[in-house]
């Protein structure tokens, strides 16, 4: 799929400008992201307000991040906050060496402890295989395809001048149409590549756990608590339940997530990882943290 995206770059180019255009696009897709800005994690996670655990004071957050990143065969184990926001959620930034992995005051609350095992290793499993910036790369070369495509429109212009002056069109209209339709098809290979990596995540979570079940258990209180975006944008709201093109879709669909982790056999995993059935700590180390309500439409966020 990245290969493919690059593809549509490479010809996007080549219509354009060339043999030369194309080495030229590809030395600039190359500087752009390996030059490219990138923040701390611990700066990105300042935005979410989060807070950090110490995970090396111990803490059952802390010993089952440690048994994960021993699993994991990671030199570095990222770093792990806790986002004070009752939204159920959870996401890494960062690279192998330098990584944090967030979890929401609201998804600690409401799964159990295997559950929560589940989704950090999931999320550890994306730091592992470099998602993020295999996702990076894709993103460059579907924005310079973009880019690329305005030219589509400066040509059509010119031919349409051409054919009210000359009565020809001398630029081919398919060429035209290929540039034009570069960006939409590079998006929807992204988007198959973000549903790819995801349930690559999602093996790799079955994988350090030993437990396929506690990963589709987690991903089922998910989609049940939280729903998906579009629904809360029908009416009556919330409308619950109403489905999307998966096409257009940047993670699968739980039930097709839960379906092929159930799938998975025991000769697939690795032992199943021993936790202790306490309950977990939130905001391990400072104690409650107010969450006071803000507006956000169509109504309170906490």
């Amino acid at each position: 799929m990245l290969a493919g995206i690059g593809l549509l770059l490479a010809v996007s180019s080549m219509l354009i400008w060339g043999l030369v255009g194309l080495l030229i696009t590809g030395a600039t897709v190359a500087i752009i992201y390996l030059t490219s800005p990138r923040l701390p994690p611990s700066m990105l996670m300042r935005f979410y307000g989060a807070r950090q655990v110490d995970t090396a004071s111990g803490g059952q957050l802390g010993e089952i991040l440690h048994a994960l990143v021993e699993r994991a065969a990671l030199e570095r184990p990222p770093q792990l906050y806790i986002i004070p926001s009752m939204m159920l959620n959870a996401f890494a930034v960062g690279t192998q060496n330098n990584a944090a992995v967030a979890l929401t005051e609201g998804l600690l609350r409401r799964l159990d402890t295997s559950e929560i095992a589940a989704v950090l290793a999931h999320e550890i499993s994306h730091v592992k295989h470099n998602d993020l910036a295999v996702m990076g790369l894709a993103d460059i070369m579907t924005r310079f395809t973009l880019g690329l495509s305005y030219v589509a429109a400066f040509l059509a212009m010119m031919n349409i001048f051409f054919l009210l002056t000359a009565g020809e069109a001398y630029i081919s209209w398919i060429g035209i149409l290929l540039l034009y339709l570069a960006p939409t098809l590079s998006s929807l290979l992204q988007l198959a590549l973000s549903r790819t990596r995801e349930y690559d995540a999602d093996l790799g979570a079955a994988r350090l756990i030993g437990n396929p079940h506690a990963l589709a258990s987690a991903l089922h209180k998910l989609d049940r608590y939280t729903g998906r975006f579009w629904e809360d944008l029908m009416f009556p709201v919330p409308g619950r339940r109403v489905p999307q093109p998966s096409l257009l879709r940047s993670h699968p669909t739980t039930e097709e997530r839960i379906a092929r982790l159930r799938e998975l056999t025991p000769q697939d995993i690795l032992p199943p990882l021993v936790l202790p059935d306490r309950p977990i700590v939130t905001l391990v180390g400072y104690g409650p943290i107010s969450m006071r309500p803000r507006y956000r439409f169509p109504g309170l966020w906490y």
